[in-house]
């Protein structure tokens, strides 16, 4: 992220909301592997805290508290799921539902550590879905969580029949490319390999609303990045 400044999506003197960009962790992991989102609004405001976070690979709104008494009453809203939490994500297949709800347990996959999967003796999730639009091969969707599980859309999609696209763990990991829905596709003069249009997991963060401490609702959104919007536009051309 080249500044943290041009990011910020609203801030006042309790919080901060940031569009995060993909590929950026929201908070330090473990091995300290690269900078966080966190680390660099440490350095900009000197004391940061954590409410929520978003998947390294997923864009979008991501919200901080900028004071002790903030986090408490911020993270308060979470904890109760009194926040609305909407994102877009782009999946495989035709989602045919025009919307619904999924609503089955969530849990540590027995067998893949740093994995979540559908299991009976998981945590209660619930996702709401609408598709927004259907193509032959992809559909655009907007889910809204009511819970907050690890990786809970991805794995929610998965157990759906409708993995997010680019997505390692849950669907097949492979990026999104131009020849592979466009029927006469030709790579330009002089290029000699084709660059996918999304290279990373399909899934943003566009909004998110909470009551602020002076008792006013706050709806904040975040824009499409680049490769999003780019992939949904070929697709509106070439379905």
């Amino acid at each position: 992220m080249k500044s943290i400044r041009t990011a910020i999506l609203q801030e006042n003197s309790d919080w901060v909301a940031i569009n995060k960009e993909a590929g950026l962790l929201s908070i330090p992991d473990r091995e300290q592997s690269s900078p966080s989102l966190k680390d660099l609004l440490l350095r900009e405001y000197g004391s940061i805290y954590t409410v929520h976070r978003l998947d390294r690979e997923t864009s979008g709104v991501i919200l901080f508290a900028k004071n002790e008494q903030s986090h408490q009453f911020l993270s308060k809203q979470f904890e109760e799921r009194s926040t609305v939490k909407k994102y877009n994500g782009l999946v495989l297949g035709k989602v045919y539902e025009a919307e619904g709800s999924i609503d089955v347990p969530i849990g540590p996959h027995p067998g893949k550590p740093g994995q979540m999967t559908v299991i009976r003796k998981g945590k209660p999730s619930i996702t709401l879905f609408k598709t927004l639009e259907s193509f032959s091969m992809y559909s655009w969707m907007e889910f809204t969580i009511l819970t907050g599980r690890t990786h809970q859309i991805r794995v929610h999609m998965q157990h759906f029949g409708h993995p997010i696209v680019c997505d390692p763990y849950y669907g097949d990991g492979k990026p999104f490319l131009l020849s592979g829905i466009k029927k006469k596709f030709k790579l330009g003069k002089d290029i000699l390999e084709e660059r996918p249009l999304l290279n990373r997991l399909g899934l943003h963060a566009s909004s998110l609303s909470f009551t602020d401490t002076n008792g006013a609702l706050v709806e904040l959104h975040a824009p499409l990045p680049k490769d999003l919007r780019a992939s949904l536009q070929q697709l509106e051309k070439q379905d």
